[in-house]
């Protein structure tokens, strides 16, 4: 049977190795699953859809904790229940308590009725313990939930103490973060794209300038935010100065 390790992070400063180390040190044969979401359901999951689509009974899912499943109480909870009833096994490296395992074993120990009228009780002693076995996994995803939320809400103080202070709060409006790869992308995008003029199309360009897709787009468009406030000409020699700064100090 296949053993998936899902992984998770929701930003792009969050680190995706821990995750993997932790679960492989456990798994070591574990099918890793990486996924880069920022939200707080599962559905759109991309990643985690497609195991979703593959398990069979008897697989395995592991998560680094609960919160790496879902960030909220009630769409885990649904999901634990919908994966527990396909025979797809859950673990939790940082809450084994509800582990699927762990809960097959508390209804494994049920009470053995006896065919006498103590059978009444110990009906409801049984349906008393699935009780709480069901609040135990509840609990963990509301502690999951209540957790981001927390950290949501200190971040937010956090932010507003510093605007309070008078720090400025991440860069400038019209501001833009260069660094020396972003700088020569730029004026290869400048010189050779089709949107400034050249004749690369955006996909030449990417391979040209050895920067992503995502991150030709990012600069395309600063680069027509800065040719707005300026000029073209202004900016193309913007960068050919950045660059020969740059090729200067290598020297």
């Amino acid at each position: 049977m296949a053993v998936y390790g899902y992984c998770r992070i929701s930003t792009a400063k969050q680190n995706i190795d821990r995750q993997v180390r932790n679960i492989l040190s456990v798994y070591p044969d574990a099918i890793i699953v990486k996924e880069v979401y920022t939200g707080t359901k599962f559905q759109g999951r991309r990643e985690l859809d497609k195991i979703l689509k593959k398990v069979i009974k008897g697989d395995t899912i592991v998560f680094d904790s609960v919160s790496r499943m879902s960030r909220t109480a009630d769409e885990g909870f649904q999901l634990y229940q919908n994966l527990y009833e396909q025979g797809v096994n859950l673990v939790f490296l940082k809450e084994h308590y509800i582990d699927t395992d762990t809960y097959k074993q508390a209804i494994s120990n049920q009470l053995n009725m006896t065919g006498t009228d103590i059978d009444v009780i110990l009906k409801g002693i049984n349906e008393y313990l699935m009780i709480l076995a069901k609040k135990q996994i509840e609990i963990a995803f509301e502690q999951s939930e209540k957790e981001v939320q927390d950290l949501h809400q200190r971040t937010k103080e956090g932010i507003e103490t510093a605007r309070r202070a008078g720090k400025q709060i991440g860069q400038k409006k019209g501001t833009v973060l260069t660094v020396k790869k972003a700088i020569y992308a730029k004026q290869i995008i400048l010189k050779h794209n089709k949107t400034f003029g050249g004749v690369l199309s955006d996909s030449e360009t990417q391979i040209q300038a050895g920067i992503s897709r995502n991150s030709l787009y990012l600069y395309k468009r600063e680069l027509k935010e800065e040719i707005e406030s300026t000029s073209i000409e202004e900016t193309i020699r913007k960068y050919n100065h950045l660059v020969e700064i740059i090729q200067n100090k290598n020297k």
